[in-house]
């Protein structure tokens, strides 16, 4: 048998990756899908590698109202793989199926594995395949993906399924309907091959514009089927869209009554009644609060820690530096190179690496929480409250991970399926204070407000506000305005996380951060090397003699009207770019040329409190907070936009609101706290807070409603 390409397709958290790495183990390849960050997923089958299995991303149907709909509707229509694998989740069969039955109508051969089959069996349940699979008219198996248990069997069925090239019987629907898409068939006439008829002549009448642009009928052509449409939606006196999910829907119904069996209806499961507590309204803050700070211990606090400390001060503190150094010596290499691969390169990408356990730590604990169903959770009760400043709930994950290193709260974007709800949270969520800003916070609090306690969490604030109103904002504009996404999630069954999984989880996550993160710091920390080290005419630079220096000069006038226009200050955020811990360091030499710097820099506050005013102080505090993050996560940012024009403009908008919010505060704070001079300044921060609320409390640009047929999720508890 030649190469046989098998579609693997299914609801998000119907267990579909379970299967797939089951299927898989070791030969599977990851990546991306051309022109979108939506993760590809491709592998062999372990028993035969001829047979290909290529995983699908989590949809719920396939109509387009998300990026992952449209890459596996145009998957199966252009690519068209031999067979499809659906993965069913067993314990709602009601909502898995409405998938089901679109499949069916593409023409390609389709074997249903009903997952979770030993749940389903404890909970007293019972379902007849051989009905189920006769009234679909394909081959159904019992499967636990977690188990391990038929999934071969499953692709021996679907390699049969191939072979016989049986008729395919599609799902019969009320018999006007049927003898609409019928007489729209015949329209198509040889448009379109009779093995995809049925799916065009569904979708036509649905007035899908994307399958209308495809297809490119002609006026006589497009005239007639509208014509059915008209008659039909008298008939029912309804939409044509509503009349196709509602008969469906009815075939649905219909099917599992007859299918399912249950023994004890009443009986509550064991996942609803933790759902009890745990999606609570009144609850449900406060353990996901408990559960996320146990998180955020382990691996920013204590493991993660172990391993970070461990890395910065043993491994590139002394055991790499110190080989490195003996081969330098030993090879007799010149001085300017030792200096660029020890003070360079070594130290820079050393920095980031040093957040690599602590990331992994992170991951494998999320990776813990998703596998076992939790972080569905999530999302569902943070929805209700993100949904009022246009963000989607799933967004929170990320933000909440951004406290810790900005990278890894960028990369947990991924979780989001809409596309701009993903955007929109990739653009914001580093405005949260990382763990690098902590020295910043720490040197403008003690060197210019010793007494006042407010200044540490009023950073934190100052980043909740910008994420909340910026979710405000952006909504309403032109790129990010729409048809308001639907939110809809499937709260799968807990049960017992997979140690494969969750490992493998962490180890691709923590790939890719060193992958792509440490090159952009490889190349960074070699550039800023050099111009702190050398002057133009590549003469070593004694104090501010540097190329470093020069361009701080160059665009220090810049920062002016933010209070703090002198050429330490934009260097210092010019070397926060490639890690924010440099602004320490950085002051340190340009202040008080001290070697060794404690984390809040005590040592040249004297020196600082001379340089700038106190408000000119909490500017720049604003400014390095709000402002691009590090290379790294711009890094984390570029992997996860569509290209770079969304990186600009990302990096745009951060830079810009931070200098927006700096000079606000620089110009009102000097006159108020600074006995300064009402001025021209003035005038322009207080008509940029006017233009800030305008922007805030304008309609949309465009508002649609939520596309029919989707099923938005109820609140539980």
């Amino acid at each position: 048998m030649n190469e046989c390409q098998i579609a693997l397709t299914g609801n998000p958290n119907s267990g579909k990756t379970t299967a797939f790495n089951g299927l898989t183990g070791a030969n599977q390849y990851v990546g991306n899908w051309p022109g979108v960050t939506v993760e590809r997923k491709e592998g062999k089958w372990k028993q035969k590698k001829n047979v290909l299995i290529q995983d699908l991303p989590g949809i719920y149907s396939l109509s387009p109202y998300t990026p992952e709909e449209v890459i596996a509707r145009d998957f199966l229509l252009e690519q068209q793989p031999e067979a499809i694998l659906n993965i069913v989740d067993a314990t709602n069969l009601e909502r898995n199926l409405y998938l089901t039955t679109q499949l069916i109508e593409t023409g390609i051969p389709v074997v249903v594995c009903l997952n979770m089959m030993d749940i389903v069996e404890k909970s007293g349940k019972q379902i007849n395949f051989q009905k189920l699979a006769y009234s679909l008219g394909t081959k159904v198996v019992g499967i636990s993906a977690v188990k391990k248990r038929n999934l071969d069997e499953a692709v021996e069925k679907t390699l049969q399924q191939v072979e016989s090239a049986e008729e395919i019987n599609y799902p019969q629907y009320d018999k006007r309907l049927e003898a609409a898409l019928n007489e729209i068939t015949g329209v198509l006439g040889t448009t379109v091959s009779k093995k995809q008829a049925r799916f065009y002549s569904v979708k036509l009448f649905e007035r899908d514009p994307q399958i209308q642009k495809t297809l490119r009928l002609n006026s006589e052509q497009q005239k007639e089927i509208e014509e059915i449409i008209k008659i039909t939606e008298k008939i029912f006196n309804d939409d044509s869209e509503t009349i196709v999910i509602n008969e469906r829907y009815d075939f649905i119904a219909r099917l599992t009554a007859l299918c399912a069996i249950e023994e004890d209806e009443l009986k509550l499961k064991l996942s609803d009644k933790i759902d009890q507590i745990v999606t609570n309204r009144w609850l449900a803050l406060p353990i996901f609060a408990l559960v996320m700070w146990l998180v955020y211990y382990l691996a920013i606090q204590t493991i993660g820690t172990l391993g970070t400390d461990w890395v910065n001060e043993e491994l590139f503190g002394s055991i790499i530096p110190n080989t490195v150094q003996s081969w330098l010596d030993n090879w007799q290499v010149a001085g300017w190179m030792q200096s660029l691969i020890l003070d360079g390169i070594l130290a820079g990408v050393g920095a980031v690496l040093g957040f690599l356990p602590q990331l992994a730590v992170l991951f494998l604990c999320l990776g813990f929480l998703e596998d076992c169903g939790y972080m569905a959770r999530i999302a569902f009760v943070m929805d209700r409250m993100f949904r009022k400043f246009g963000l989607s709930g799933k967004s929170f994950i990320p933000m909440l991970i951004a406290t810790g290193c900005g990278v890894p709260g960028v990369m947990a974007s991924r979780t989001i399926e809409n596309e701009k709800d993903r955007h929109m949270t990739i653009m914001v969520t580093t405005f949260m204070p990382c763990s690098a800003k902590l020295p910043i916070i720490a040197l403008i609090a003690g060197a210019f407000f010793p007494n006042s306690s407010w200044v540490s969490p009023s950073a934190y604030f100052l980043g909740i506000g910008a994420i909340i109103l910026s979710g405000i904002g952006l909504k309403k504009t032109k790129i990010f305005a729409g048809d308001p996404a639907p939110f809809i999630m499937e709260l799968p069954a807990y049960h017992l996380p997979q140690l494969k999984n969750v490992i493998r989880y962490s180890y691709d996550r923590s790939k890719a951060f060193a992958k792509k993160a440490g090159t952009i710091i490889f190349v960074s920390s070699i550039i800023i090397w050099f111009t702190s080290t050398y002057t133009f005419t590549l003469q070593e630079a004694e104090g501010d003699q540097s190329i470093l220096a020069a361009a701080g000069r160059l665009i220090a006038p810049i920062f002016a009207p933010l209070g703090w226009g002198n050429w330490q200050g934009a260097v210092a955020t010019i070397t926060g770019l490639v890690a924010k811990e440099n602004v320490i360091g950085t002051f340190g030499i340009l202040f008080g040329h001290v070697e060794e710097v404690s984390e809040n820099g005590q040592e040249y506050w004297q020196a600082l409190q001379s340089a700038f005013t106190p408000v000119a102080a909490y500017s720049f505090l604003t400014f390095n907070l709000l402002c691009a993050p590090c290379f790294a996560a711009i890094g984390a940012i570029r992997r996860e936009l569509p290209d770079l024009k969304w990186l600009a403009g990302a990096i745009g908008y951060q830079c810009g609101l931070a200098y927006v919010v700096s000079f606000i505060i620089y110009q009102i704070g000097h006159v108020i706290f600074e006995n300064g001079t009402l001025g021209f300044g003035t005038l322009l921060a207080i008509i940029l807070i006017f233009t800030g609320i305008y922007l805030l409390i304008r309609k949309p640009k465009n508002l649609g409603k939520t596309p029919v047929g989707v099923l938005p999720i109820t609140e539980k508890g």
